[in-house]
């Protein structure tokens, strides 16, 4: 066997130096070589499957070649890596050029090094911001940011030094909340190191700041804080308009079949009792508001023009969408236009009219206290420890992340108006506040979602139980332009660091009289103007009572 054994090592040394004789490979052919050798035996048929198509990271084509950084050693890597002082240098020649991030500035070495030394300290700042107009939180290299204009005030005020203003990152900016485009925050918190010698530091960042952004103050922290790990819990408001509660209106899809279930379940009496406080709504609106409008149209155009109103007669939509669209780029002679266009024209004069009317009748809606008390009692179902992965995006229900605590959930029983002009010509909105110790995406809009439906609709409240089983259920978001953070929680910070090491209480408590006038005058008030505009919540419910598939039906007396 020993002698077997040296035979075969000498052919494979002589193996070896005819291959080096011949000239070694390059390095493609020699990570092609070690990948064949690594095959070596396997079927002619076996081809490895991409790692992609495992659903694995990785980008690289199936080509039998291995990834360049899958060849090197640590060191080998480490050494081929990009020096930092190079890529920082490299930056600030982007910035210099114009290719930057829109954040920050750069200041020559000259101005660096003639700018006094001060201590930076490390500090949670408080803020409040309207995130109309803003791509959200978090700072961004080419979207315009809360984080950027926050960053740039503190370079103009002198809290961040000359040689730090190019970069956040030396800053040790990290924030408690990230907010996405045209979130609100009433109260919201980033912590990094600052220069807070100047007593009036929190007017002077504020000075350069716009109306919609606003720092209630400063707070020395203990130097290993980061707002994100010390956050306990979080409040949200959800405001909506009291008429989102309303049923379906009888003509749309989703309310045929919530009469039709009502009846082959045997519900009828339990679904009408549920309903109780809105019965004749519409009926009353229809008589009042729309036939008077309807009387007025043209007789060739009366039902074309309820048919685009309530979204049956995509067609007409479409055509009427393109003729407004011609008709702003073009101008066409009166002579010039066809019956058909003139029809047109007409059709969607007319739907507009009609619509105002449904719009105006909806404002002036008041909701009735038994109706409140029915959004609580669907509201108090979420308390406690539950399964939302039917609440968020790419979740099952086994996935442990999907289970999150939520402390409270309460609907403000005194609705208020908003707008213009007298009372009755305001519109009514509720309130909605929500404590959780953390959320996952488009949780809140969800949760809210489930309990519009059930409410309008007149549903069974037990269907928001199963939709916290496994279970899977459809469920809608509300509109984004409601939702604002209304403030991150300290309480384990306050009572233990804070004490210990002789630190202000991190608490928005003391600023609520500010913190409110802000929130009526750059919230609700940008909340308001924004759906007047919009009509998001409008649009939103139209979709839902007229989206001819089943996915929304679990609110019928039937259930899923």
């Amino acid at each position: 066997m020993l002698e077997d054994a040296g035979r075969l090592i000498d052919a494979a040394a002589r193996s070896n130096a005819a291959e080096a004789e011949r000239g070694a490979p390059d390095s493609d052919s020699k990570q092609n070589n070690n990948g064949d050798r690594k095959r070596k035996g396997a079927p002619l048929d076996f081809q490895p499957r991409h790692r992609n198509q495992r659903g694995e990271r990785g980008g690289a084509s199936n080509d039998r070649k291995r990834h360049k950084k899958g060849d090197m050693g640590r060191g080998e890597y480490f050494r081929d890596a990009p020096d930092k002082r190079e890529k920082t240098n490299a930056s600030r020649e982007k910035r210099l050029e114009g290719k930057g991030p829109n954040y920050g500035t750069q200041f020559s070495k000259e101005e660096i090094d003639a700018e006094e030394r001060r201590p930076k300290r490390k500090v949670a700042v408080l803020i409040g911001y309207s995130g109309t107009g803003y791509k959200g939180m978090q700072i961004s290299a080419s979207e315009k940011t809360i984080e950027g204009d926050l960053f740039n005030a503190f370079i103009a005020a002198g809290a961040i030094s000359k040689a730090n203003a190019d970069d956040p990152k030396k800053a040790s900016l990290v924030r408690c909340a990230r907010t996405d485009k045209g979130v609100h925050a009433a109260g919201n918190m980033i912590s990094l190191k600052l220069i807070v010698e100047d007593e009036d530091i929190v007017s002077k960042i504020n000075h350069h700041l716009s109306p919609q952004i606003r720092i209630w103050g400063i707070e020395r922290t203990i130097g290993s804080f980061s707002c994100y790990q010390a956050c306990d819990s979080r409040w949200y408001e959800y405001l909506i308009p009291s008429h989102a509660f309303l049923p379906p209106h009888p003509s749309s899809w989703l309310a045929k079949k919530l009469e039709a279930g009502a009846d082959e379940a045997g519900d009828r009496v339990q679904y009408e009792s549920r309903q109780a406080e809105v019965n004749g709504f519409w009926d009353r609106v229809d008589r009042d508001d729309i036939e008077p409008v309807l009387a007025s149209l043209d007789a060739d155009i009366r039902d074309d023009v309820i048919k685009a109103l309530r979204g049956e007669d995509e067609t007409d939509a479409h055509a009427s969408h393109e003729l407004s669209t011609t008709t702003l780029d073009t101008e066409v002679p009166a002579q010039q236009t066809s019956p058909e266009d003139d029809h047109h024209l007409r059709l969607r004069a007319a739907t507009k009219k009609l619509r105002l009317a449904y719009t105006s009748a909806k404002r002036r809606y008041r909701i009735e206290q038994q109706r409140i008390d029915q959004i609580q009692a669907a509201l108090d179902k979420f308390v406690g420890t539950s399964n939302f992965h039917n609440y968020t995006v790419q979740k099952t229900y086994n996935d442990p992340s999907a289970k999150r605590h939520i402390k409270s959930f309460v609907v403000n029983k005194r609705p208020v108006l908003i707008g213009d002009g007298p009372d009755e010509e305001k519109s009514e909105w509720l309130s909605l506040k929500i404590h959780g110790q953390s959320f996952m995406m488009h949780q809140i809009r969800k949760m809210i979602g489930m309990v519009t439906l059930l409410v309008r609709c007149g549903s069974d409240l037990s269907t928001l139980d199963k939709s916290l089983t496994p279970a899977r259920f459809s469920i809608p978001k509300v509109p984004g332009l409601g939702l604002l953070l209304e403030r991150p929680v300290f309480d384990s910070y306050n009572e233990l660091q804070a004490v210990k090491h002789g630190r202000e209480k991190l608490d928005f408590g003391k600023f609520e009289t500010e913190l409110e006038e802000f929130k009526q005058r750059e919230i609700y008030q940008r909340i308001f103007r924004e759906e007047e505009e919009r009509n998001e919540f409008g649009k939103f419910f139209t979709h839902v009572d007229n989206f001819k598939e089943p996915y929304f039906l679990y609110v019928t007396s039937k259930g899923l």
